[in-house]
């Protein structure tokens, strides 16, 4: 069965034809092409499909897109500044050489926005289980730990 639903997307405004089974996941990838949107375990386990709906981070894959409607949706697609710029959050990862194979990298910079958007301040211990919800096969999370850190400390990223 088919339902149209309006949501916004990384600021621009969609009406979709989707099926009511479908996840936000696959709406996003199939639909969308916002392929920053991973599907790695498909049961919320992972992390890799986080995005933000109205601010705060939620596991896509395990969403329905039906939920989403009328909804503000945030992929890492939509990060970028006016001229292209990265935002704060992927800056930092950057320079705390926080990517290796970067599936997890997109939900994790979308969980480090909305903890930024939380105007609190965090410490590493605080971190270490806000990004509980993420499995990366590839580091030992120091790294991501030390860029969620720089990039809480940018006054910039509080009004966001």
């Amino acid at each position: 069965m088919r339902q149209i639903i309006d949501l916004t997307v990384n600021g621009r405004p969609h009406e979709l034809a989707i099926d009511i089974r479908e996840s936000l996941a696959d709406l996003l990838r199939n639909q969308l092409g916002l392929t920053s949107v991973k599907k790695g375990c498909e049961v919320g386990e992972c992390g890799s499909c986080t995005v933000l709906l109205d601010g705060t981070a939620v596991n896509s894959c395990i969403y329905l897109a039906l939920w989403a409607k009328g909804k503000n949706v945030l992929t890492v697609e939509g990060l970028s500044g006016p001229s292209g710029e990265l935002n704060p959050v992927q800056q930092a990862f950057i320079e705390e050489a926080a990517v290796q194979c970067g599936f997890c990298t997109p939900g994790l910079i979308l969980t480090g926005v909305e903890l930024a958007g939380s105007g609190k301040v965090f410490s590493r211990e605080e971190l270490r289980r806000e990004i509980s919800g993420h499995l990366c096969r590839c580091t030992g999370y120091e790294n991501i730990l030390n860029a969620l850190e720089k990039a809480l400390r940018q006054p910039e990223l509080k009004s966001e």
